[in-house]
């Protein structure tokens, strides 16, 4: 036993609806008559990712005595939720099946799309995607996701991508992709997920992409702060990105301020 970080709901507030239970990676979370609990402390991380899910405000992270998280425990919880559930919906993430956590091998495409009308019928797209890996929302991916280990790391804002027509073949070509908004979401958070997520993956690059509104540069001090804590050595650049297009690059040796 440990105090520790650990998901606490409270129950007056919980309406039931279940977005906790599919924002979980770990599967932590169920509904019993009605109410999310957690059903076992061992299964909770501690970085909170089912917290934006919850628009009740039934949720949040306190520190307590509780069992050390345990990924094994997580895998086999894992495993047997699957097992229980029919193949075709069976949820990986402990909840949506669109959380589950998926890795698509294979080298990098080539960097120019296919000459063809961007809207076609079938299943091939005119324009191949050059994403490797899902989820990739921040508050989702787990800091042991095996796409992230020694990756070329991309911690971006989800502005970003409808602002850079060359988004894929200049940002997502061989790399792993981390999306939030610094506006809408919780920095702290931000910040202690992507240090657990730099200690863990050990990164061999990170890149930062951020829009030039003020607002948008806390996703670069989280990742930067958590850069000089966690991993210090691994090199990182912030990409600022013009609402009218045009990216401003800097070397970052030092937190932003």
């Amino acid at each position: 036993m440990a105090v520790r970080k650990i998901i606490e709901i409270d129950e007056s507030k919980c309406d039931g609806c279940g977005d906790c239970v599919s924002a979980c990676a770990e599967g932590a979370i169920k509904i019993i008559n009605g109410k999310a609990k957690l059903i076992n402390d061992i299964l909770c991380d501690g970085f909170g990712a089912c917290l934006g899910d919850c628009h009740s405000g039934a949720l949040k992270i306190v520190e307590r005595e509780a069992p050390e998280f345990d990924e094994t425990a997580v895998a086999r919880h894992l495993a047997a939720q699957q097992a229980a559930v029919p193949t075709a919906h069976a949820p990986a993430g402990g909840g949506c099946p669109g959380s589950a956590m998926r890795q698509f091998n294979g080298p990098p495409q080539p960097a120019a799309p296919q000459p063809a009308s961007p809207v076609q019928g079938g299943s091939q797209p005119a324009y191949p995607s050059l994403l490797n890996h899902w989820p990739i929302q921040l508050m989702l991916v787990p800091p042991g996701a095996p796409f992230l280990h020694g990756a070329d790391l991309v911690v971006c804002a989800d502005c970003v991508p409808f602002t850079v027509p060359d988004f894929h073949p200049r940002y997502l070509n061989g790399k792993a992709v981390l999306v939030g908004c610094p506006k809408l979401d919780d920095l702290s958070f931000y910040f202690e997920k992507l240090e657990a997520i730099f200690a863990q993956a050990k990164p061999s690059r990170i890149t930062v992409l951020r829009m030039e509104v003020p607002c948008c540069g806390g996703i670069a001090q989280a990742a930067v702060q958590a850069r000089e804590k966690a991993a210090p050595e691994v090199p990182l650049e912030v990409h600022t990105i013009g609402v009218r297009g045009g990216i401003h690059l800097e070397t970052v040796d030092s937190p932003v301020k």
